[in-house]
C-alpha cells in the first residue's frame, strides 16, 4: 500500500490527467492531512512485527517542540499549531493500531516488505512545513467558526470520497481535522469525511 503520491485523477481539457483535490477553500489543507494519514500505513508497515512501539511519547514531544519553533517562524500561533499536530499524531497512531489489529487478525493481508522509516520521516518533515504554511494561508477562514466548519465538511467529505478512504482512514481524517476550525466548530467538523 503506497502512501505517497496516491491521488484520484480527473480528466482535464487537452486530454491531460491531473490529481484531483478535495473541494473548497480548505481543500489543499485537507489534501495534505490525508497524505499524512496515508503515510501512517507505511509507518505501520515499517513497525509491524518489530519491537518498535506505536506510542513514543518522547519522540512525539520532540516533534511538537519542533512544530512550535517552526510555527513561530512561519507566523502561526505555536500553541494552535501544536494542538493541530497533536491531532495529526493521534490520527496516525489510530491508523497504526487499526492496521496492526487488522494484520494480526488476517496475517495474509500483512505487508510483505518493511519500508525504511528514514525517507518516511523526511516526507513527514516536508508535510509539516507544508501544513504550517496552509494553516497560515487559511487563518482568516479558520477564525470564522461557521464558515470554516462548512468548508471543512466540504473538503473532508470530498477528500474522503476522492481518496476512497475506508472507515479507519475516514475516522483518522475526522481526528486529524478536529482542531482545524478551533474548539467552537469542532462539533460541526466531526462529521467531515463521513
Amino acid at each position: 500500500m503506497a502512501a505517497t503520491g496516491t491521488h484520484a485523477a480527473t480528466g482535464r481539457a487537452g486530454g491531460t490527467v491531473e490529481p484531483a483535490e478535495p473541494l473548497g477553500r480548505l481543500g489543499p489543507l485537507t489534501d495534505l492531512v490525508i497524505e499524512r494519514i496515508r503515510i501512517s500505513d507505511d509507518v505501520a508497515a515499517s513497525k509491524f512485527g518489530t519491537a518498535s512501539p506505536i506510542e513514543d511519547p518522547v519522540r512525539e514531544e520532540q516533534v511538537l517542540e519542533g512544530v512550535r519553533a517552526q510555527a513561530a517562524v512561519v507566523g502561526v500561533n505555536p500553541d494552535e499549531a501544536a494542538v493541530f499536530f497533536r491531532d495529526q499524531i493521534t490520527a496516525s497512531k489510530a491508523v497504526q493500531k487499526g492496521l496492526f489489529a487488522r494484520w494480526t487478525a488476517h496475517p495474509e493481508g500483512a505487508p510483505a516488505t518493511r519500508p525504511d522509516l528514514g525517507p518516511i520521516r523526511e516526507r513527514l518533515d516536508q508535510l509539516t512545513s507544508e501544513l504550517l504554511q496552509e494553516l497560515k494561508d487559511t487563518q482568516e477562514l479558520r477564525d470564522k467558526p461557521i464558515a470554516c466548519a462548512v468548508q471543512l465538511a466540504l473538503a473532508g467529505g470530498s477528500g474522503a470520497a476522492l481518496e476512497r478512504l475506508d472507515t479507519l482512514h475516514r475516522q483518522a481524517l475526522r481526528t486529524a481535522s478536529h482542531s482545524v476550525c478551533g474548539s467552537s466548530a469542532s462539533g460541526v467538523s466531526s462529521g467531515s469525511g463521513a
